[in-house]
């Protein structure tokens, strides 16, 4: 018996944890892909607001096609207000989607001025100092994750790396005013696998505790939009370019490759560092 439990926990150590890195250094790949059409839509719209509410309703719309046609699904989606009532897990987990809305609404709001680069940088610092105290106090992780020196030394060099890009931007207070934004998104963000985690073990369901993740978000930038229009602070209208409608289904796969791989890995930047040219492309396109 302990020979088979040696074999598996070998197993896992040496196949499932590496495939578990590389799967969420493939959503860092993908974020900032979605921080360039966020922010390029929140420059055409010109509302941070108003590009959050058409990345939550884009990606809303592939949860639902993809929840609606499976029975199972429909079935733990229809459950959960039974579920959020009989309170077996904490309530905070019901609105982790406040969190992804706080981070899409900072890419429409500050990525197309700050650059993504610089957006990236500070809002992968927020999420890897959220990171360690999660895994510290066990939040969203089976085992507690003591603070070591890699830990720390990581969470530094993070925070040296937002200090590097921001520098240049100093003497402009908008700017760094603006840097404040994705990094505090961040720090909210840092938890939000955790709660998506709770709700998927309750649901049942990954798939359907993403789709929840959206329609939290999207209600909340929907309220705080339709609120805006209604008091004539400004008028919306939909994106021009189709490829604008990507970053609700980037979010989507980011979710489900965090929500099945991530479990307290943090490796967004070196996607990050990948995938630049990427950015370039949508930039100039």
């Amino acid at each position: 018996m302990s020979s088979q439990k040696d074999i598996k926990s070998s197993a896992e150590k040496n196949i499932v944890v590496p495939l578990l890195v590389i799967a969420t250094i493939l959503a860092g790949m993908l974020s900032p892909m979605q921080s360039a059409v966020n922010g390029q839509v929140g420059k055409q719209l010109g509302d941070g607001n108003a590009s959050a509410v058409v990345s939550f309703g884009s990606g809303l719309v592939v949860m639902a096609i993809i929840i609606l046609a499976r029975r199972s699904t429909r079935q733990q989606f229809a459950s959960i207000p039974k579920k959020i009532t009989s309170r077996r897990i904490p309530w905070w987990n019901w609105i982790a989607g406040c969190c992804g809305a706080m981070v899409v609404f900072s890419e429409g709001a500050s990525a197309s001025i700050l650059g993504v680069a610089t957006f990236q940088t500070t809002l992968i610092s927020g999420m890897v100092i959220s990171g360690l105290v999660c895994d510290r106090l066990g939040i969203g992780v089976p085992v507690k994750q003591p603070f070591n020196f890699p830990r720390i030394l990581g969470a530094i060099l993070a925070i040296l790396a937002t200090v590097l890009v921001v520098l240049p931007s100093w003497q402009a207070p908008k700017i760094v005013a603006l840097a404040i934004l994705p990094f505090l998104a961040g720090l909210l963000a840092g938890w939000q696998p955790a709660g998506n985690s709770a709700v998927a073990q309750e649901t049942g369901s990954m798939l359907v505790s993403i789709t929840w993740n959206f329609i939290v978000g999207f209600c909340i930038l929907g309220v705080v939009l339709l609120i805006r229009v209604l008091m004539g602070q400004l008028s919306f209208s939909l994106p021009s370019a189709w490829w604008m409608y990507l970053g609700g289904p980037l979010g989507f796969t980011i979710n489900c490759i965090n929500g099945f791989a991530g479990k307290g890995i943090r490796a967004t930047i070196i996607g990050a560092c990948v995938n630049r040219w990427t950015i370039n492309w949508i930039s100039i396109n």
